[in-house]
């Protein structure tokens, strides 16, 4: 097996990291605040920045790649916190894909919310610079109705994903209360997070209860406010409190839940650019899908899509934790590409641009304290680093002047993304 793993491994890339890499002359976004360090030097030793400061006062080494960054702007890795990575009986050639997609706009840490075996193997390689990858934080195979049916069988799948390695539980719908609490109540006493939907008989203010960390897709929040009005004021400000209370974190992942609410445009879904890096196959059938979708869109689509801007604006300002995700693969949602739309209806529910970046940055690397250093442009942190030709902090749609990236000190030009990319969008059109 593991002569298979290592074979699989080296079949993907040769990928190491230079030793030492310098940006200079760069407009640095810490993201410890909202500002900018201007003509800054950034200096990279193999995965972790070794130093920030002014550029006389940082010395390059003579080894060092150098970065000219004049007139650009230097920002910590985003996150995809609610991503899907194909099982490994999928070609691997659309496993790289994949995670190249993420890479190439900016994502340098991806949380998987759907595990499939032998994704750890992946977990690892990316970790070890065996294949071209964010760094990938991964849920196990996950826990719903049709998984798992008494309290005893998800106390046992809680050990198991437990012993295994992966490091949070999904949940997905279908869950009775009983079996809900067995795993919420197993995986306390395992020290395992858990997170996703909100299983209909268990309800918001019991998941909050039970400790569910992570609230993906705010549909919990519409079915608790109710879908057939707009949010009461006082019953919004009570949960958001109660939220921010709990500690949860929400991962809105807005834009395609427009799509499933039937209020998404057609000719902008079928138009969009990004579709050539997927197979004619799929973009076909998620047109037959949602064509289908509009003929039974529910009328109070645009009502509950309204109320998602509102139940997030007012998340955000009552101090609850926002994670950025688009849970993609998906439907017209291309791995990397739905980042871009996300942030920018983000903005457009009233968070911003500094809001909305913290949510992919700073954020990230608080959710994932206990297992690494990362999420600012700060001494010691992981070397996941986003060049850009124009300050996302004036205008959010600067996160797609993409210049570079930075994988845990691996550096990649535009020139060899681009070539990259044109690789995956001719494999694509081979009707794979």
């Amino acid at each position: 097996m593991m002569l298979l793993v290592l074979t699989f491994f080296v079949a993907l890339a040769n990928v190491t990291a230079a030793d030492t890499t310098a940006f200079v002359n760069v407009n640095v976004l810490p993201m410890d605040s909202e500002r900018v360090l201007e003509r800054h030097t950034v200096l990279v030793d193999g995965d972790r920045i070794v130093a920030v400061g002014p550029v006389d006062a940082v010395a390059v080494p003579d080894r060092a790649t150098v970065v000219d960054g004049t007139g650009m702007w230097l920002m910590p890795g985003l996150a995809e916190m609610h991503g899907h990575i194909p099982p490994r009986t999928q070609p691997r050639e659309e496993i790289e894909a994949v995670l190249f997609l993420y890479a190439a706009n900016g994502i340098t840490t991806v949380r998987g919310m759907l595990g499939w075996p032998g994704q750890l193997d992946l977990r690892e390689g990316a970790l070890t610079g065996q294949i071209l990858s964010p760094t990938l934080y991964l849920a196990g195979p996950s826990f719903s109705g049709q998984t798992v049916g008494t309290p005893e069988e998800a106390r046992e799948r809680a050990r198991r994903q437990v012993a295994e390695g992966w490091d949070l539980l999904k949940v997905h719908p279908g869950l009775d209360r009983a079996t809900y609490d067995a795993m919420a109540n197993e995986a306390r006493r395992l020290g395992i997070t858990f997170g996703g939907h909100v299983p209909a008989d268990v309800g918001l203010e019991h998941a909050l209860e039970m400790g569910q960390l992570t609230f993906d897709h705010m549909d919990g929040y519409n079915a608790h406010l109710g879908t057939d009005r707009a949010p009461d004021p006082e019953d919004l400000q009570a949960i958001v409190e109660r939220t921010r209370q709990a500690g949860a974190w929400i991962v809105p992942t807005s834009v395609l839940w427009e799509l499933f609410l039937g209020v998404a445009d057609i000719q902008e879904l079928t138009s969009r650019p990004e579709l050539k890096y997927t197979s004619a196959q799929n973009v076909a059938s998620w047109t037959r899908a949602y064509r289908t979708r509009l003929e039974n869109a529910p009328p109070d689509g645009p009502r509950m899509a309204k109320n998602r801007k509102i139940i997030l604006k007012a998340l955000s300002d009552g101090g609850v934790p926002i994670l950025m995700g688009t849970d993609a693969p998906q439907q017209f949602s291309i791995p990397g590409f739905s980042l871009h739309r996300e942030v920018a209806y983000m903005v457009q529910a009233g968070m911003t641009p500094y809001e909305v970046l913290v949510s992919g940055t700073r954020n990230v690397g608080r959710y994932f304290a206990d297992k690494d250093t990362f999420g600012l442009v700060a001494e010691g942190h992981r070397a996941d680093l986003v060049l850009l030709t124009a300050n996302p902090l004036e205008d959010i749609r600067a996160i797609d002047e993409i210049e570079g990236v930075m994988l845990r000190g691996r550096w990649m030009p535009r020139a060899e993304i681009d070539a990259r990319l044109a690789e995956i969008e001719a494999w694509y059109a081979r009707d794979h």
